[in-house]
């Protein structure tokens, strides 16, 4: 019984009860991952389990196992930053960066949601899937990632770049 974190197999916990969030941060020491409101509402925790976004304060790491886990040092390293992260840069898509890592994972598992033609809340066709209105629905699939430095603009313009791009 073991996840797969970033292409490393950690065992499971002894305590059922352990959040992936404390694997990852306290077992793993990858704190790359933040902890935010431990609730599942601002999305700092955010990562990627099997190619769908997760919140990994409201996960088990027991559910995780047998899975594959992608987190923000999964993606890329200093010498060779993922695209998204260097359009977070380019674009001025962080300040503070608390929220950058959970911003990051979110928008590269939404970007595959939006290549498949999965509808959001503001698409207006269901049967066709998202239009043109990219930025409406980066905005409505992004919203549960908050960033209290309002620096969501530029984080919409990078995604929105890579996406068109096809990057990421």
């Amino acid at each position: 019984m073991a996840i797969a974190i970033n292409g490393t197999d950690y065992p499971l916990p002894d305590d059922p009860r352990v959040s992936l969030l404390d694997l990852l941060r306290e077992q793993a020491g990858l704190t790359g991952t933040k902890l935010g409101c431990n609730q599942g509402a601002c999305g700092a925790c955010t990562v990627i389990i099997d190619g769908q976004r997760v919140l990994s304060c409201l996960t088990l790491a027991v559910q995780a196992d047998g899975r594959s886990v992608t987190t923000i040092e999964g993606l890329g390293n200093e010498s060779t930053l993922h695209p998204l992260q260097q359009a977070f840069i380019t674009h001025d898509g962080l300040q503070c960066g608390y929220c950058t890592p959970g911003q990051i994972c979110s928008a590269i598992a939404m970007m595959d949601e939006l290549r498949r033609g999965d509808p959001s809340y503001v698409t207006s066709d269901l049967a066709a899937g998202p239009d043109a209105r990219m930025r409406e629905e980066i905005r409505e699939r992004m919203s549960g990632n908050l960033c209290r430095c309002g620096a969501h603009n530029g984080i919409v313009e990078a995604i929105e770049t890579q996406f068109v791009g096809g990057a990421a």
